[in-house]
């Protein structure tokens, strides 16, 4: 495949029409004999992945043709105790990409620094009644419903972490894996807005934006501003949740805030701190206050 807009974005871009994982292609490649030839900002992308996984060991899986799964390779400059909120500002990288997307913002021969290339994403604002936002802490929903999920893994190595996302692009609504899913289609997202290369170079472009941020501030979520995005889009913050954490404890409370490591912070109802780190949760409702 082409992708002339998102090839322009990177330094090395690997298009397979099939894939297993490519996230665990892109780790194996990032790390193995020739990771020298891979360099910070290396994708592998598919839209027909067999074997992709989700958080918590769950699988990913969609129609050939019908998602786009990509993984890049990030190599920061920065303490490894600060890469934990990476795969959050991914998340917010997506949730970006597909707000631009449903906003009808990609249009042919729009101006892109330098060019006019067909297809090029353009400022613009969500459409009515399809609010873009994060929950915690990476799937990004439309409205209620998921279209997209991001998944972060160290490389062996420690010396890069790949970030791998899947993103529902044109499965009609009896091909959702689940009743809490949709895609950009069923979301009234203009036909040519949903082609691999405009989607894939919007998430590109707006991942580099963001992790440039990061970097200049040292790998600091909230010097960066990432915190601040984090918390203007969350769709979990305010609300009651149920929190399934590692090893089978459950908790309900109100998430509160997303502190500056990435943890979700929740006001337990039994009055128990809690400081989420990794775990499951499901939103209950809303709450004031």
């Amino acid at each position: 495949m082409d992708l002339p807009l998102s090839r322009a974005l990177v330094p090395r871009l690997e298009w397979m029409p099939r894939a297993g994982s490519t996230n665990e292609v892109l780790v194996l490649a990032g790390s193995g004999p020739s990771a020298a030839a891979w360099p910070a900002f290396s994708v592998v992308a598919t839209d027909d992945q067999v074997s992709g996984r989700g958080r918590l060991g769950r699988s990913w899986s969609a129609p050939a043709g019908k998602a786009l799964a990509v993984s890049v390779l990030l190599r920061p400059r920065v303490d490894t105790a600060l890469w934990g909120t990476l795969p959050l500002l991914a998340g917010a990288a997506v949730r970006r990409a597909v707000e631009a997307v449903l906003a009808g913002a990609v249009v042919p021969g729009s101006v892109v620094p330098g060019s006019v290339v067909p297809g090029a994403v353009v400022p613009g604002a969500v459409l009515p009644g399809h609010p873009v936002a994060l929950k915690w802490p990476n799937d990004v929903l439309i409205g209620s419903l998921k279209v997209s999920g991001i998944l972060g893994e160290l490389l062996p190595d420690a010396r890069g972490l790949v970030i791998g996302a899947g993103i529902n692009l044109t499965l009609a609504a009896d091909e959702l894996p689940v009743p809490t899913a949709t895609s950009l289609s069923l979301a009234g997202a203009a036909v040519a807005s949903v082609g691999v290369d405009a989607v894939l170079s919007a998430y590109l472009r707006e991942l580099s934006a963001l992790f440039g941020a990061w970097s200049d501030a040292g790998g600091s979520a909230r010097d960066s501003g990432l915190l601040d995005e984090l918390a203007a889009t969350s769709a979990t913050l305010g609300r009651a949740v149920r929190v399934e954490l590692p090893g089978g404890l459950v908790h309900t409370g109100t998430a509160r805030a997303i502190d500056d490591d990435g943890r979700l912070v929740v006001d337990a109802d039994d009055g128990t701190p809690l400081v989420v780190a990794a775990g499951d949760v499901t939103h209950l409702r809303l709450r004031d206050g």
